[in-house]
């Protein structure tokens, strides 16, 4: 066997994957113009609508994936477009002619966040019956746009979302449990940019990635009806002993919404959401089938497990050394060579000071596994990679984890339990030579552990 083999498959699945992903392809090949009728493809129906009837055309949005799914969209509508603006993460951006583009913070808001969603909201201010905004939506979207909000005379800063951000990375919260307390301290997530373009007519293009798929946590569902509520959101900081020490402002705007004792968020309304049209155009699961494919085609024995994996990402490192310890030794399905898929978001919970990220963590944790007990490792082949090519605050996507890999750790003096101990599961693998850096893909559907066995 070619000992780079197994390497160069596991990142050829994962680019096949990102391109069945891709913003800019996904759009052009669902999104047409016939005429004066704007058609949008999907696979179980088709959406018409007519163009004659608004005056103005505006496209907005937030997201890693935003800006090709914008360079299309300008394509497409060409002189029919009237302008807009959209807010990405730092170098996610493109080339675009009539669509205002502003790079902000991600995954912690920065005053491009604030100015972005200031920016957004005096926009579809503008709407009116003869308006259409497109809104393009995908992961990230949430610090992108910032908008403190206020509630029953609580307010809170830019700094005050900036510290409960971090706090509530750190804590090990998963991304719902993040969004639902994201949307009860904001004026543009939990439905409310809805309410802002009323009573103008809106399609929202968006990219999943979240696991679920669940409308109202992408972004924190700008343009999605909010089923939330200021308690619930309340009742995850107090899950996750959060209350001493997030910003006293937005603790007390929390406990304000909740005594306000409402089961309905204000922004729920039939009305607002007649005007709404919400497209799922792609997702983990669709990055996952296009993996597939190429596995087989590169003559894997395959088999997809799921693309709702979540839990402490150290913890399903375990179980996917598990599942390759037996089916190396040929206990389980499928047959070597195999190749075993898996998608959807872990999390961390950060007990130390080092670099790294989810999908890091758990090819390190995966390599400590490993290292356990290593007979019958050689072929056993791991990558656990982010989809928007940036695992947490790092210019890596995720990490490779092997025989190979642990020997290199082993070459250079390194003890994996101190690195995860300091959660600088980077440094590890930068210093063993195994960081997979893709680059941006300016795509984003949550995370893919793909896993060979030879």
């Amino acid at each position: 066997m070619n000992p780079s083999q197994p390497f160069s498959d596991l990142k050829a699945i994962y680019l096949a994957a990102i391109k069945r992903v891709d913003p800019y392809t996904m759009v052009r090949s669902r999104v047409t113009l016939d005429s004066n009728t704007l058609k949008i493809h999907l696979e179980n129906q088709d959406m018409r609508l007519g163009l004659d009837k608004f005056e103005n055309i505006y496209v907005l949005g937030a997201g890693k994936a935003t800006a090709p799914m914008a360079r299309a969209i300008e394509e497409i509508l060409g002189p029919k477009l009237s302008g807009g603006l959209i807010s990405v993460k730092k170098g996610h951006t493109d080339i675009l002619k009539k669509i205002k583009i502003i790079e902000a913070g991600h995954p912690v808001p920065d005053k491009n966040s604030v100015s972005a969603a200031q920016q957004v909201i005096d926009i579809a201010a503008k709407g009116k019956e003869t308006t259409l905004f497109i809104n393009l939506i995908s992961g990230g979207g949430s610090a992108l746009w910032a908008c403190p909000g206020e509630c029953g005379g609580a307010s809170i800063t830019l700094a005050d979302k900036q510290k409960t951000t971090e706090r509530l990375l750190a804590c090990g919260a998963g991304i719902n449990e993040i969004n639902r307390v994201r949307k009860q301290l904001s004026g543009i997530k939990g439905g409310k940019l809805a309410r802002h373009m009323y009573p103008g007519t809106s399609v929202n293009l968006i990219l999943s990635d979240v696991v679920g798929d669940d409308l109202g946590t992408i972004a924190s569902g700008p343009t999605a009806p909010d089923l939330t509520t200021f308690t619930q959101a309340l009742g995850i900081v107090k899950k996750y002993e959060l209350s001493s020490r997030l910003p006293a402002r937005v603790v007390k705007m929390l406990e304000s919404g909740a005594q306000q004792k409402t089961d309905k968020n204000e922004v729920s309304d039939d009305q607002i959401f007649s005007k709404v049209h919400n497209i799922l155009l792609g997702n983990n699961l669709s990055a996952l089938n296009a993996a597939r494919h190429k596995a087989e085609r590169l003559g894997y024995n395959t088999l997809v497990l799921s693309s709702r994996i979540t839990g402490e990402a150290r913890e399903i490192a375990k179980v996917f050394s598990g599942m390759a310890r037996d089916i190396a030794l040929g206990s389980l399905p499928p047959q070597r060579p195999a190749c075993v898929l898996a998608g959807g978001e872990t999390t961390v919970a950060i007990q130390g000071n080092g670099k790294g990220g989810r999908n890091q963590e758990m090819a390190l944790s995966f390599l400590q596994e490993l290292e356990t007990s290593p007979a019958g490792i050689e072929n056993i082949f791991f990558l656990s990679g982010a989809t928007d090519g940036n695992d947490g605050p790092t210019d890596a996507a995720g990490a490779f984890a092997s025989r190979t890999v642990l020997d290199a750790g082993k070459k250079a003096g390194m003890n994996i339990s101190e690195y995860l101990a300091r959660n600088d599961s980077y440094t590890y693998f930068d210093a063993a030579g195994h960081l997979f850096k893709p680059g941006p893909t300016n795509t984003n559907v949550c995370d893919l552990q793909i896993l060979i066995i030879k």
